[in-house]
């Protein structure tokens, strides 16, 4: 889609983040019907602003020129580890609205990601996928655009 920009969100753009990361999550526990999340999308926006201006929360927007609503987003925060051999970036959040999948969408949004971390001299990006089976297409995109496996599965406590 040559009319899809991709630019990086300000603090303005928190609502339709917390938006888009509602219609993530709803998708998921949809599919998996595990509640897995505890959705509050006035507490996300709040959240989404806090960080965003923080800059401890990165996030790429695709936005059809001369339109305001976005039509998907990426998020990312740099980490640290030793395995990783020091700063790489985590993706907590990639989403593009289901009109707009198998468009190339979500691949110039990694495109923009993969910019960003260059240029903060990152080694790595790490994401998680969804669950498997049930997100398989999601796994197979990020393989094309690619990401290697490299490790077991995603766990959680509450704390």
């Amino acid at each position: 889609m040559s009319d899809v920009t991709i630019r990086q969100a300000t603090g303005s753009d928190a609502y339709a983040i917390a938006l888009m990361v509602h219609e993530l999550l709803q998708e998921v526990m949809r599919e998996t019907n595990v509640p897995s999340f505890d959705v509050n999308v006035d507490l996300m926006h709040t959240q989404a602003r806090q960080y965003i201006e923080s800059r401890r929360y990165v996030v790429f927007l695709a936005i059809f020129e001369g339109r305001e609503e976005p039509l998907g987003l990426l998020s990312v925060c740099e980490c640290c580890a030793l395995y990783a051999g020091g700063a790489f970036g985590m993706i907590p959040e990639c989403y593009v609205r289901t009109t707009f999948r198998s468009k190339g969408v979500g691949g110039k949004l990694i495109a923009a990601v993969k910019d960003y971390g260059k240029e903060k001299n990152w080694r790595r990006l790490e994401v998680t996928t969804p669950p498997l089976p049930t997100f398989q297409r999601t796994f197979r995109f990020y393989q094309q655009v690619g990401f290697d496996v490299s490790g077991g599965r995603k766990l959680k406590v509450s704390l």
